[in-house]
């Protein structure tokens, strides 16, 4: 009797494990979010890129390996058992609108209006760029798979904005590259900036090849006057467990006559950050990653007060912290990355920029959009 009772669980438990195999294998391979994948054919391309090593791209510092089964399952479950009293605000947070029209006919000095987290408009002689542009509601493949982002409005719907000189990608994650954002923008960009392999998702969505620009770390590309450069960042890649590290990660350095800009995409804190300082500093503003970071993660995200002293290595003459206020990512106040950058800027006597979602920020102004907003919220 006891037998038989083991043998149906044990049918039963067999039974589920393979419906889910089956299920995350139509779920990933026929669900199109999850975007396309690197053939053999590029891959060999990719040989001649010095990050590309035994078919995956790598960081210049070894980091730990990918967590293990059980590991995996530790970490999700710590993440979903574990409440954080303010990890996200108590109501969505408000939102500077633009007018669609002054958006399209912006010739003045350059300026930034930032979309929250990682998101940019990106305004400078005469061209209009989108930095990390994820719109969408969720940092998921799905929406049943994530939470809600903290503002449900932007400063002007993309479906409002005209023609697109350029959309620049950092990686692959979901809250950087989102498929209904790319659905909502790729008739209107003219070209899409990218680094190694990331160009496979943009195809498999409907942007032709000829609009796309795959670049390898320390090359450059210009868009007219502009110079785009593809900078390293300690980072990694991946859609779905089986694609993790097969699409390079970057930074980007964003030059025209008279600015200089530069996105660090995400990245743990490491020596890259001197170095790309050092070849194209200083910069009239960075834009440093901060926030989501965790003990259990500190290689691929920085703690605040190392965004701080990157900031220093980039010769930043002004930091604005990002991937921040967007979406619930890490197991830290939803303020903390602003509050602890915020002390550690000024040890270091660093300037910092604390925008509003939609306020406009100039890039060779002197601080003019800092304030406290974050509290009470």
């Amino acid at each position: 009797m006891v037998k038989q009772i083991l043998k149906k669980i044990i049918i039963i438990v067999l039974a589920i494990i393979g419906f889910a195999i089956v299920f995350y294998f139509l779920f990933t391979n026929f669900y199109p979010s999850f975007g396309g994948e690197v053939s053999k054919a590029r891959k060999l391309v990719y040989q001649k890129s010095p990050q590309f090593k035994k078919g995956i791209f790598n960081n210049h510092k070894a980091v730990p390996k990918d967590l293990n089964f059980s590991e995996t399952l530790k970490l999700s479950y710590t993440f979903l058992t574990t409440k954080v009293p303010n990890g996200r605000p108590k109501k969505d947070l408000k939102v500077h609108k633009l007018d669609p029209a002054a958006v399209a006919d912006y010739a003045k000095e350059a300026r930034l209006v930032w979309y929250g987290h990682s998101s940019f408009l990106l305004q400078l002689q005469g061209k209009t760029i989108l930095l990390d542009p994820m719109l969408g509601k969720v940092a998921a493949p799905h929406p049943l798979l994530g939470e809600d982002r903290f503002n449900k409005d932007f400063p002007l719907a993309v479906e409002k904005l005209g023609t697109i000189d350029a959309v620049l990608f950092s990686h692959d994650h979901y809250d950087h590259l989102d498929y209904e954002t790319i659905l909502k923008i790729k008739d209107k960009t003219k070209q899409f900036y990218v680094p190694l392999g990331l160009g496979v998702h943009l195809e498999a969505w409907g942007v032709s090849k000829d609009r796309i620009t795959e670049l390898d770390w320390w090359q450059e590309t210009h868009l007219e006057e502009l110079t785009l450069v593809c900078t390293p960042a300690q980072h990694f890649s991946g859609r779905k467990f089986n694609t993790t590290q097969s699409t390079l990660w970057s930074s980007w350095v964003i030059q025209s006559e008279d600015e200089n800009i530069y996105f660090s995409g995400d990245s743990g804190y490491a020596s890259h950050f001197k170095e790309i300082g050092e070849k194209y500093g200083p910069f009239d503003i960075a834009l440093m990653e901060c926030g989501q970071y965790d003990k259990m993660w500190p290689d691929i995200h920085m703690m605040p007060e190392e965004t701080a002293q990157a900031g220093i290595d980039i010769k930043a003459r002004k930091i604005m912290p990002i991937h921040w206020a967007g979406f619930k990512l890490a197991l830290h106040d939803w303020t903390d990355p602003v509050t602890r950058l915020k002390v550690a800027a000024d040890k270091l006597n660093l300037p910092i920029l604390t925008p509003e979602l939609g306020a406009e920020i100039k890039v060779k102004d002197s601080i003019n959009t800092t304030s406290n907003w974050w509290q009470g919220l």
